[in-house]
């Protein structure tokens, strides 16, 4: 374990010394996790996981640019490129990285495949916690 500072703030942190990327393949081998959003964040973080020998697949909304980006990175319609509500029904781990609009636009098709058992985490929500009165 390590201790970070964390803009001014001390964390104790696991790193790879406790926590090796065999663990977590261990860890994490019967989960299939969903990586919504093929944009900013989505292509890096499904490939880093796929190339690491993770079960992963890609939701997206079809008919887009970012769809067509998937399919030309070797993401296959059907097999492991969804459109967003079949991606979140077949995972057990949901990556939700649309943007903060889309987070918005979608959460209803995510949030009802939250079944007992399901994992969902962000890299970002500020629209999801975000609240104006």
């Amino acid at each position: 374990m390590a201790t970070i500072n964390f803009g001014g703030v001390n964390e104790t942190v696991i790193t790879r010394d406790e926590f090796p990327l065999e663990k977590a393949q261990e860890t994490l081998k019967n989960e299939v996790i969903a990586v919504i959003g093929y944009g900013v964040q989505g292509p890096g973080q499904s490939l880093n996981l796929k190339d690491n020998g993770f079960k992963v697949i890609v939701g997206q909304r079809k008919g887009g640019k970012s769809w067509d980006k998937a399919l030309a990175d070797g993401w296959e319609e059907g097999k492991t490129l969804f459109d967003i509500e079949e991606a979140c029904e077949n995972a057990t781990i949901i990556q939700y990285l649309l943007s903060d609009a889309g987070q918005i636009e979608a959460w209803q098709s995510v949030k009802k495949n939250l079944t007992p058992g399901k994992t969902l985490y962000f890299s970002h929500g500020f629209g999801i916690t975000f609240n104006e009165k």
